[in-house]
Order: C-alpha cells, then structure tokens, then sequence
C-alpha cells in the first residue's frame, strides 16, 4: 500500500507542477503518517509540518517533534493561544453571550485558525521558496464517514491520501513506515478536553469499520453511526444550484 500512495503523490504533484507540502503537525498517528509518506514521495526538503498549539497539551508538542526528527522534515510552531483570544475579544464586544452558546463556535474555531495558518504558510513558502506547496490533508475514513471534523478547519485540504483508509489501514500503512510505536499506537484525542475520540463519538472506530463492511453489528451502535453520518452529510459536499437546461438566466 506505501509504495502505490507515494507513486500517487509523486504523479499528482509531477502532473500539476507542484514543489511542496505543509501538514499540520497534530502528534497523532494520522498526521505522522502523512507526513512519512510525503517525506518518502517528494523528499524531506519538500515536507514542512507545523505544529500549532492553542491550549494544547504539552505531550503532543513534544510528539509533534518526535515525528519530525524520526522523518527529518523541518517542524516549525505557531503559537496560535494569543490570535484565539484576540477573537474572542471581538467577539465579546458583540454581546455578552452564555458559555453554553458560544461552546460549539469557540471548540470550531481552534482548527479553523489552524487551517487557515496551513494555507498562510503554503502561500508564504511559495513565494520564498519559488516553487508551489499545497496543503495536506489528515483526516481518515473513519472520521469523514461520521463527520468528526471541522467544516473550514481539518476538514480542508487540498490532498488527502488517507481519506479512503479506515483506522486499521492507516495504523498497518503507519507500520510499514515504522512511524515510532508511542505515536502510531496512541490513544486518538483533540488533545483539548482530556477525553479520548471515541469517548466523544460514543462509538469506537473498529465499530465504525465493520459498519462500514456491513459485517454485523448491535443494533444500537449500527443506528448511533448512520445518525451521525446523516446527522453530518452538509459536511460532505457543498450544495449547489444548477438551474435546468431550459430555464432563463
């Protein structure tokens, strides 16, 4: 499997002329090994991860930088703590809004400064560089099919190679690259709350997996993740309209 992605990155970015990537750099299984199988396809030189904390736990910045010294790509850090709460400051100044309201909008803005910080610094690296980066993206088939994501935040990208790899794909592809085991077999978590990513679905991703196989499953669980994927199908796909062949513009 290793070897077919990295010669699918090595076509696309030949085929559009591309010179780099930038990943956000989360200290999880799922950003290591994007970022292994970039550093293999196009080169360490070409590979900036970015790590970007913003009330985040201390241990998985120092993950961060085990992954970016065991595949040798240059890991830079944004401190993204400050320009959060210079948000919500203009926010504050709207109103004073109940915590509970502004729960969800301020738990959604944290990977959307991340990913707009991405898209910044493959602009910037660009221009210095002389040469196009574009931005990875990190999430897996587990995640998409549930929506457990940002829509604007870690739900952007412009390449996501593990987008149709369920857990057990990307931790047996993590494998092949020998990311470090501390990271590839770490507990999945926002790195935020304290609580794992399953403790906050409610459901495990091997449950999510044979789902998705429709192999069998308690009844309870099969209808917790059709919910979800329906309850987050807006995240998907941007709705269009597209007027009929025979109407008048």
């Amino acid at each position: 499997m290793k070897e077919r992605i990295i010669k699918y990155i090595q076509n696309y970015f030949s085929k559009n002329q591309l010179g780099g990537v930038v990943v956000g750099i989360s200290g999880g299984k799922d950003s290591a090994v994007v970022a292994g199988l970039f550093t293999e396809a196009l080169g360490k030189e070409n590979v900036v991860g970015i790590a970007m904390p913003c009330q985040s736990i201390q241990k998985d910045m120092e993950d961060a930088k085990i992954i970016s010294d065991y595949f040798g790509f240059q890991l830079l850090n944004i401190d993204l703590e400050e320009t959060y709460h210079t948000f919500l400051k203009q926010i504050n100044k709207l109103g004073n809004f109940e915590e509970k309201d502004l729960l969800n909008s301020n738990i959604n803005l944290k990977p959307r400064l991340r990913m707009a910080t991405l898209y910044y610094m493959a602009a910037l690296l660009s221009a210095t560089n002389k040469k196009n980066y574009i931005v990875a993206g990190t999430g897996n088939k587990c995640e998409i099919y549930v929506g457990y994501y940002t829509k604007g935040g870690d739900g952007t990208s412009d390449i996501n190679v593990l987008a149709n790899l369920t857990v057990s794909e990307v931790i047996k592809l993590g494998e092949e690259l020998q990311v470090p085991k501390e990271i590839l077999y770490k507990t999945p978590s926002d790195g935020l709350s304290g609580i794992s990513d399953e403790e906050k679905l409610g459901v495990s991703y091997q449950e999510i997996e044979t789902y998705l196989k429709k192999e069998p499953l308690r009844e309870e669980i099969s209808n917790k993740i059709a919910a979800l994927h329906k309850k987050n199908l807006h995240k998907l796909k941007i709705e269009t309209y597209n007027p009929s062949e025979d109407e008048i513009i």
